[in-house]
């Protein structure tokens, strides 16, 4: 089996990681610790997946130093909690076919590297990534595109062939995101995502072994 990908970007949340459960409840803890009403727990699941800054924007007109404040005291309430993120069945063997396959990988996340590389390393799939990009700790760097555009400047500094490079994704922002360097996405339809959210992907997955056969990856070597 070949693939057709050079490299793969690995979206996170909502497609590697269930970490909705745990972002929610500090987002939760940030808004009652703001003063502010709390959003249902079905509307906080839109803000899963997107750069947190923009989603307090969004969502509650934060910037300035009520933006600050609430992003500290999320992310001191999360970081307690991250690593204990459950990880999609099926999703550990498609990281290892990718790798075992010969084809280099990195996530492509809008979580802060922090928390996204404890959740990897709780659960062992560290491993099976070349480089885990997200956005910075000090969310500067925190679109997609510009988290896109690190993974592939890291994997091409480990000579990376990047001429064929594709994202796998659960969210809009993961395609528009990865389109602006021309990187087409592959959607996941486990995660946080609605089906008019899928417009523009190259495919859409059910399984992770959907996903597999998509990356042109087997995932008869055994569980990871």
């Amino acid at each position: 089996m070949t693939s057709p990908y050079s490299v793969v970007l690995f979206d996170l949340d909502g497609t590697i990681a269930d970490s909705a459960p745990h972002i929610t409840a500090s987002l939760a803890h940030t808004i009652t610790e703001l003063g502010l009403p709390v959003p249902t727990p079905t509307e906080l699941l839109e803000w899963v997946g997107p750069p947190l800054p923009q989603s307090f924007e969004r969502f509650l007109g934060l910037e300035g130093e009520r933006l600050d404040e609430a992003l500290r005291v999320y992310r001191a309430h999360y970081l307690e909690r991250a690593a204990d993120s459950a990880i999609f069945e099926g999703v550990p063997e498609v990281l290892r076919a990718v790798h075992e396959a010969g084809i280099p990988s990195s996530t492509a996340t809008s979580k802060p590297e922090t928390p996204a590389t404890a959740i990897l390393v709780a659960a062992g799939l560290d491993r099976w990534l070349d480089v885990i990009t997200g956005a910075s700790d000090d969310e500067v760097r925190n679109t997609k595109a510009d988290v896109v555009a690190e993974a592939l400047r890291r994997l091409g500094e480990r000579g990376a062939d990047l001429s064929r490079p594709v994202l796998v994704g659960d969210r809009s922002h993961d395609v528009e995101g990865a389109a602006v360097h021309g990187v087409p996405t592959i959607m996941v339809g486990w995660g946080y995502g609605s089906p008019a959210e899928q417009a523009g992907a190259v495919a859409v997955v059910a399984t992770p072994a959907e996903l597999a056969d998509q990356l042109g990856v087997s995932l008869l070597r055994g569980a990871a």
